[in-house]
């Protein structure tokens, strides 16, 4: 038996005030050395990702969000109908729907949004954004180890 793979991944740009939730989160994650999880982030989704989160169990992407629930949401995701993107940029679902293609699987794929409110050129979350951040990370610790707890037969 052998522990599940978990890619997070966040994005955003950290130079647009509550834009930088999803890398601040990879930040921290970092910083915390968590043990069996792969991390990355970037200011955008690209078609590359659709290979690098293959041969992952679970893929959570972490994004800043002017409309999701506060403090944050999480879903589960589906790769999108059609694959859209344009050169500069993605929607987690397909990325998903593009791994599908090449790899010939899809990872368990979820999104934590958390809830901005600030989105001004300049560094440093909002308030409000503090609060949302500290507590869609709580969760994000405890949904990480749910799932990498999860046994499978290797």
């Amino acid at each position: 038996m052998k522990e599940q793979s978990v890619y997070v991944y966040g994005f955003g740009n950290p130079g647009r005030q509550d834009d930088g939730l999803g890398p601040m989160v990879i930040d921290k994650l970092e910083n915390e050395n968590i043990e069996g999880i792969t991390t990355d982030s970037n200011y955008q989704l690209n078609i590359e990702d659709a290979d690098n989160i293959a041969g992952s169990d679970f893929v959570i992407f972490v994004d800043a969000s002017i409309d999701a629930d506060e403090p944050f949401s999480f879903r589960k995701i589906e790769p999108s109908a059609e694959i859209t993107f344009t050169t500069h940029s993605m929607s987690p679902e397909s990325v998903i729907a593009l791994c599908g293609d090449i790899h010939g699987r899809i990872p368990d794929s979820y999104v934590l949004a958390i809830r901005g409110y600030e989105w001004d050129m300049c560094e440093g979350l909002s308030e409000k954004a503090i609060y949302n951040f500290n507590e869609a990370y709580r969760f994000l610790q405890g949904k990480i180890k749910d799932m990498r707890s999860i046994k499978k037969i290797a």
